[in-house]
């Protein structure tokens, strides 16, 4: 906690979709939030759903730039003294549907930047405060997914770079424990948000069908974040999947 007694948090991609949800959430709960994104107008209705009574910062940051995540979390330090919670959350798709032998160089290389190198960037440099702040210690939770577990069909992008998130939460936490930084995963299937409009009108199944797939509110995700993150540092949720009940997953393929 800061002076203020709040916890403080980071939540990158914040403008919309599970970022915003747990923002929210998080700022309802009573923490202080860092809302960071590529554009300022979204955060900046993030921080207005708050409400008035909410402390949201919201910082331009782009995940794959050092330069703005150093400043993010300089940001961050300035305002507040130290730092609680990084929600390790900004990540893209890429190129949906596209087969394997037509990927481009640039887009593996955005989805690289973005979900693994960008979460890299982000959970170092606050890796570095929490390690220096007293007192000692902090969270960070990263977004896996379903498909840190299992591919879709044509993903193989987005399955590889969350794939990677797994091994990036497992040596946080390895690293963290001398320090009191507890790092664990939230592994998400079929949130309704921007990014799984496609769910609700069909997608590609491992069967080569088009097939409509349930989906679940992004406050329930945010809700089980909240969890995670109120746990005393000596308790850790090391990895947790929530999804749509129904969506094919246990099965998938």
């Amino acid at each position: 906690m800061n002076a203020s007694g709040k916890k403080i948090a980071v939540v990158t991609g914040a403008g919309s979709g599970i970022g915003r949800s747990v923002a929210l959430t998080l700022a309802a709960a009573g923490w202080a939030v860092a809302a960071a994104g590529r554009r300022t107008e979204p955060l900046e209705e993030t921080a207005g759903m708050a409400g008035d009574g909410a402390d949201v910062l919201c910082v331009r940051a782009d995940v794959t730039d050092p330069a703005d995540v150093a400043a993010l979390f300089e940001a961050v330090r300035e305002r507040y003294g130290r730092l609680d919670l990084l929600f390790n959350n900004a990540g893209t798709f890429g190129p949906g549907g596209v087969p394997l032998e037509d990927i481009t160089y640039e887009a593996w290389r955005s989805v690289v930047d973005v979900n693994l190198t960008g979460a890299f960037l982000c959970a170092q440099a606050a890796f570095r405060q929490m390690k220096a702040q007293d007192p000692q210690g902090g969270r960070i939770i990263n977004n896996g997914s379903i498909s840190a577990h299992v591919p879709r069909p044509n993903s193989i992008a987005y399955t590889a770079t969350k794939h990677a998130m797994t091994g990036l939460t497992k040596s946080l936490s390895l690293d963290g424990r001398p320090h009191r930084i507890a790092c664990g995963q939230i592994d998400i299937g079929n949130a309704a948000t921007e990014m799984t409009e496609r769910m609700q009108t069909g997608i590609m199944q491992a069967n080569g069908q088009l097939a409509v797939e349930p989906v679940m509110d992004a406050a329930d995700v945010a809700r089980t974040v909240l969890h995670m993150a109120e746990l005393p540092l000596e308790a850790n949720v090391q990895f947790a999947t929530v999804m749509a009940t129904a969506m094919p997953y246990i099965g998938r393929g």
